[in-house]
């Protein structure tokens, strides 16, 4: 009888939406890896329109997220990285267990990327090739979830991401976060669908390649373990042996992240030992996820991100009536991780980016209501023009963002410091750690001067008391708020120095 359930409940999944099919009655020969060939390649390519607008997607996606790729000067994250990455191997680890925040491997693949050199394109390539094949895995998660259109859908929506675009031209690991994450999602739908024990084990080593990558991954895949253990509860009960499968990702996980176990809880500690003064807090980080997820901060912006929200609901809707057991993980993998980022945000700093694992699983809610129009419009052509609609509707946030600078132009202003500084001057950084991103672009020993950092009133004056006849610029930024809240840094500044320029957020001050 059981089994009879089972099947009903098999035979109720959600099925392709026939009049929406753009490929009619095409089978792929792909049933299996067994299946991987030349031949079948080029068969899904000629025949399949699925396959021909996944790749025109990523093509697309490539071309946006390699334009301009060094447009933008390295800000002072990506100028860590840098510097962080210029170490050897061994050094790169002892830098991640006592001085960094993050675990040791994207300093790493990008330790290998400077033997190509160590200009901005160079340090964005890695990021901006795997932002770019994060779009065929979300079309498979999408498809994992409901079906290709789901899938083409889903990979549209990433493809003309503002949110996907900025961080795969970023020299830091958020756009690595969101390709392995999104491959941890993909087989753990998969092991769930297939019992397959070969796939459960690839889904453990995702999992830890996704922790060895960023930190705050814990939280998403603890809920993706919750999960499963939901599901696998009835297995769980008889013995661990009848859930032997999950066991064993559990394990492969646990032992390939083994090292970083002995440094996280030293670096939580240190993280939530004072309150933060800087990042989103509270609930405020729902709001600006979901503005960040749909794009950025224009007023068309705000339209896009209450349209996706409708849209998400009715995905879920449409997931409930189908799968629940998928509506159930879709509802967890959203609510939870948010939920517990707005808890620990008074401990530690938040930022929407923290969260940039939870796209696959969003944009997929918002593909899940193509059904819906599919009903009302039961057109094979459908397809296109939601896909062109995603398009034009990003056109404009993206025309936007290639317009100017996205970050601050560290680049410019070292040039015209360079320009304005003589033999013997002083530059003094304000918070200090801002002379990280400066001096990827300027050369105080080229240039003869000299480099100082401040971050309260002391500090300043005691460097104003070394000047003589030379001059002083002060190179400010609005962290100094964050690294001085007292507020007497920019108080001494008002009465000793002159206000020279601003360029994107950087001020330059001179002596009186």
């Amino acid at each position: 009888m059981a089994r009879r359930r089972d099947d009903r409940a098999k035979e109720k999944k959600i099925k392709p939406d026939q009049g929406c099919n753009p490929d009619d009655d095409y089978q792929s020969p792909f049933r299996s890896i067994h299946d991987l060939s030349f031949e079948n390649c080029k068969s899904v390519i000629v025949h399949s329109r699925y396959a021909q607008i996944l790749l025109m997607l990523t093509i697309f996606g490539f071309i946006l997220r390699f334009y301009n790729l060094g447009f933008n000067s390295l800000w002072l994250d990506e100028a860590t990285t840098f510097n962080w990455s210029k170490p050897g191997f061994f050094e790169i680890w002892e830098i991640s267990r006592s001085v960094d925040f993050h675990p040791p491997l994207f300093h790493w693949i990008e330790h290998i990327m400077l033997v190509f050199g160590q200009s901005e394109v160079v340090l964005r390539s890695v990021p901006a090739m795997l932002g770019t094949l994060t779009i065929p895995v979300f079309y498979f998660i999408g498809k994992e979830f409901h079906d290709k259109n789901i899938g083409i859908i889903s990979a549209a929506l990433l493809t003309f991401s503002y949110f996907g675009i900025y961080y795969s031209q970023e020299a830091y690991s958020y756009s690595t976060v969101l390709f392995v994450f999104s491959l941890v999602i993909l087989f753990y739908l998969s092991a769930l669908r297939t019992d397959n024990i070969s796939i459960w084990v690839l889904f453990g080593i995702f999992s830890a390649i996704a922790f060895w990558t960023h930190y705050y991954v814990f939280v998403g895949l603890g809920v993706i373990y919750l999960h499963a253990i939901i599901t696998r509860g009835s297995q769980l009960k008889k013995g661990f042996l009848y859930a032997k499968n999950l066991l064993a990702a559990f394990c492969t996980t646990l032992i390939l992240i083994l090292p970083l176990l002995f440094i996280i809880g030293e670096r939580f500690f240190k993280l939530t030992g004072s309150p933060p003064t800087y990042g989103v807090l509270g609930p405020l980080l729902i709001q600006e996820t979901l503005i960040r997820f749909s794009g950025g901060y224009s007023s068309l912006n705000w339209i896009i991100a209450f349209i996706y929200l409708v849209l998400v609901i009715g995905g879920l809707v449409i997931l409930y009536t189908g799968d629940k057991n998928k509506c159930l993980f879709s509802v967890m993998f959203l609510i939870l991780p948010i939920v517990i980022s707005v808890l620990i945000s008074s401990k530690m700093t938040m930022n929407p980016r923290y969260l940039i694992y939870l796209l696959p699983v969003y944009f997929t809610l918002v593909a899940l209501s193509y059904p819906l129009i599919c009903r009302l419009i039961p057109n094979r052509n459908l397809l296109y023009l939601i896909v062109i609609l995603i398009g034009v509707i990003n056109a404009p946030l993206l025309a936007e963002y290639y317009s100017g600078y996205t970050k601050e132009d560290w680049r410019g202003l070292a040039g015209l410091v360079q320009s304005k500084t003589q033999e013997g001057d002083v530059i003094v950084f304000i918070p200090s750690y801002m002379a990280v991103p400066f001096n990827y672009y300027y050369s105080n020993v080229t240039d003869k001067t000299s480099e100082y950092g401040a971050n309260n009133s002391t500090e300043l004056e005691k460097i104003n008391q070394l000047k003589g006849n030379n001059s002083i610029f002060y190179i400010v930024t609005g962290d100094i708020s964050a690294m001085n809240p007292e507020g007497d840094a920019l108080a001494w500044l008002s009465k000793a120095a002159r206000f020279e320029t601003e360029r994107t957020g950087i001020y330059l001050l001179t002596s009186n």
